[in-house]
């Protein structure tokens, strides 16, 4: 039985499977055939056919593309560029959500308390990101606002080594991490890496006055930042799920546009 999870698909049940591996051939339909080992994997009904099946032709190919960057690094101004492009589907962060859980705001008691809210946050972020990644894509190709792997790498992180989350409470979301990052396909075929000093994005965030950002000190995007840079500019510290581009964002709104137009081809080769 071959069931494998895909990008356009919701989780519907699991599965045992038991698969030998077999290389390198082609079947009677021309889909090559692939490896398998004994794990638990996402499969889906036949509502969702689609994330089940193996791709058998080019046109089935989409292409998954995430923006990341420190808070205030210019994510969404980015996103609002391409999203004026035809055939991209552009998905922000879903803030919504973590602002009001049935009533309650994770995101600002997070930043009140991290020590005691930090893992709330954080297990409903790795959900709803990974809903992110998992929603049916409309068009060739997706424009994601972070990942469910800087969640992890760089907020997570951060929480834990500034000694803001406890032991248990890392222990607890790294297994999760690693079970859907080992059991899920989460397909990324670039990283776009806004590159922005802290003190840049310091004053963004005062400029914009978004009510749960007020606590925010520079500290904090400062330990931020030197994670993201030893993640995707130094590619020291975590796995990279998907090439690099990095396009420095310290800059005024009319020269970040003038740099997101250098770029559209290098970014959109991997469509």
């Amino acid at each position: 039985m071959q069931c494998l999870p895909g990008r356009a698909g919701r989780l519907i049940t699991f599965c045992r499977i038991w698969e030998p591996q077999i290389a390198g051939r082609k079947n009677g339909r021309g889909l090559a055939a692939v490896s398998f080992r004994p794990s638990w994997t996402a499969w889906s009904s036949a509502r969702h056919i689609s994330a089940g099946r193996l791709v058998s032709n080019a046109e089935d190919k989409k292409t998954v593309i995430c923006i990341e960057g420190n808070i205030a690094s210019g994510k969404t101004t980015c996103l609002e560029y391409f999203s004026k492009t035809s055939n991209i589907e552009v998905l922000t962060e879903p803030v919504s959500k973590w602002r009001n859980v049935r009533g309650h705001n994770p995101l600002a008691l997070m930043y009140q308390d991290p020590q005691r809210w930090g893992i709330t946050l954080q297990t409903y972020v790795q959900l709803t990101m990974l809903d992110r990644h998992l929603s049916a894509m409309s068009t060739p190709v997706r424009m994601m606002e972070r990942s469910i792997f800087s969640a992890k790498y760089i907020f997570v992180e951060n929480l834990f080594r500034s000694g803001k989350m406890p032991e248990v409470d890392y222990a607890v979301l790294s297994e999760w991490f690693n079970w859907i990052t080992n059991n899920i396909s989460i397909p990324v075929d670039l990283i776009v890496y806004l590159q922005t000093s802290p003190q840049t994005c310091y004053e963004r965030v005062r400029q914009r006055c978004r009510e749960e950002e007020k606590v925010i000190p520079l500290e904090y995007l400062e330990s931020i930042h030197q994670l993201y840079e030893d993640w995707l500019f130094k590619r020291s510290s975590f796995h990279l799920p998907a090439p690099v581009l990095v396009i420095p964002a310290d800059h005024d709104l009319e020269d970040m546009l003038h740099h997101y137009e250098e770029n559209r081809d290098k970014i959109l080769a991997y469509r």
